[in-house]
């Protein structure tokens, strides 16, 4: 197991190993689009090392960082002892048994960069770890449609980011559990080439109107560079 030591945009240092998907651009770009309000109450689901609730912290923010894996977890704690931040917890569990974990309406915003592909793809992942990462046999799109509507409080607002192939199976599972999106950003390498990602921001109750569908963000940018901290 080689573990190393990732610096990340806003500062902080995230643990790694191989067992485990290592830092991704999908992680990054979605902890810039997300707005969670000041002093709010964030929760990462199924946050794996913890690299995304690292992304996004703030010294006002409470966050949160659920996860079942073990393995990640320890490294997720591990960084945030390394970082020493006194507003991140990690906690372990199984989103699908979002009840017995968290109280109901309690988070302001949640975040979460889940698994893209349905539970026949993914099967070359190098190892057991990054299978359950990488494709929804532990969690489908729609369990975690049902545990983000659950913890948040009505007007609580969630963000996502996903392949844009199967934008349509989250945005379903999402309007399900009135899961509104009201933001919405694609990610592509250039103006000349289609979108890689898709990210998503909802909002849980109200009205289906008002939709902004802002404008691309290319990979090939200055803006993207900014992002990085270059």
């Amino acid at each position: 197991m080689h573990q190393t030591i990732e610096s990340l945009p806003c500062g902080l240092t995230l643990r790694q190993d191989d067992r485990f998907f290592k830092l991704g651009q999908d992680s990054v770009l979605l902890s810039s689009f997300a707005r969670p309000r000041r002093n709010a109450k964030v929760l990462d689901l199924g946050c794996g090392t913890g690299a995304l609730a690292l992304l996004i912290y703030r010294p006002d923010l409470k966050i949160t960082g659920l996860e079942l894996q073990e393995g990640a977890l320890d490294l997720f704690r591990q960084s945030i002892a390394d970082n020493g931040v006194d507003n991140i917890t990690a906690l372990h569990g199984d989103l699908r048994h979002i009840r017995t974990l968290l109280p109901h309406g309690s988070m302001d915003y949640v975040i979460c960069n889940p698994p893209y592909f349905d539970r026949n793809a993914g099967k070359n992942a190098p190892s057991p770890e990054k299978r359950t990462a990488r494709q929804d046999a532990c969690c489908t799109v729609e369990d975690i449609a049902v545990a983000s509507s659950f913890v948040l409080h009505t007007g609580g607002k969630a963000a996502f980011v996903f392949r844009p192939e199967r934008m349509w199976t989250l945005l379903e599972a999402l309007s399900r559990v009135r899961l509104v999106p009201k933001r919405l950003r694609f990610v592509h390498q250039n103006a000349l080439a289609s979108p890689s990602a898709v990210l998503v921001e909802c909002r849980k109750g109200g009205s289906a109107e008002g939709l902004v569908v802002e404008p691309p963000l290319l990979v090939e940018s200055e803006e993207y560079n900014k992002i990085y901290g270059k």
